[in-house]
């Protein structure tokens, strides 16, 4: 995320796992760069194949949601 928001020249808020998405500095074009590049290394994208098809809210979410997609 970090490297995105560089990258993009975004100010990125402090993560944590209970900062919402929408407020850590990312835009939409930011979260599917960043999707791209996790699909590139780990060959997933648990966003396009979530069974109730939930965005993630938090990072936290986020995270988890690739967790169980690669365990």
């Amino acid at each position: 995320m970090a490297k995105i928001a560089q990258q993009q020249k975004k100010p990125l808020a402090p993560l944590r796992d209970e900062l919402k998405l929408m407020d850590s500095g990312l835009d939409s074009l930011c979260i599917a760069i960043l999707v791209a590049e996790l699909d590139d290394e780990f060959g997933i994208d648990p966003l396009s194949s979530t069974v109730d098809h939930n965005f993630p809210v938090t990072v936290g979410d986020f995270i988890k949601l690739y967790e169980n997609a690669i365990h």
